[in-house]
């Protein structure tokens, strides 16, 4: 449950179908239970959930804000490459995660370090 909320933050967050390679990135863990607890009656999909992020955004704790723009910069960073490299891949269950990791070699420089990133925290 708590991987599948994060993506879904993570995707209505730039509402583009490569929101699942936020998967199992800085998202876990107490950001995660933040939304939850805002956002607990929302069901996500256009753009209801995005938009109680935004509204509770500057209750989270930094290291929530933190997590939510590295998996934002992630998105925008890839987006390309993930439609490039997986243009017929369905988002969910983990595809979209799958495709990107047999094709990691391929991916842009500012897209492999904006996954490692969201998924280390700066370094």
């Amino acid at each position: 449950m708590r991987k599948t909320f994060a993506l879904s933050v993570a995707s209505v967050l730039l509402m583009a179908p490569v929101g699942a390679i936020a998967q199992g990135t800085a998202l876990r863990g107490s950001c995660v239970t933040e939304i939850q607890q805002h956002c607990a009656g929302v069901e996500p999909g256009e753009g209801r959930l995005r938009a109680c992020v935004k509204e509770h955004y500057a209750t989270f704790s930094e290291t929530c804000k933190q997590a939510l723009l590295s998996s934002v910069a992630l998105v925008k960073a890839c987006k390309d490459d993930v439609q490039r490299t997986c243009p017929d891949v369905q988002p969910g269950g983990g595809r979209i995660q799958a495709c990107m990791k047999d094709h990691f070699t391929e991916f842009s420089d500012r897209c492999k370090q904006a996954i490692v990133t969201a998924k280390f925290g700066t370094r």
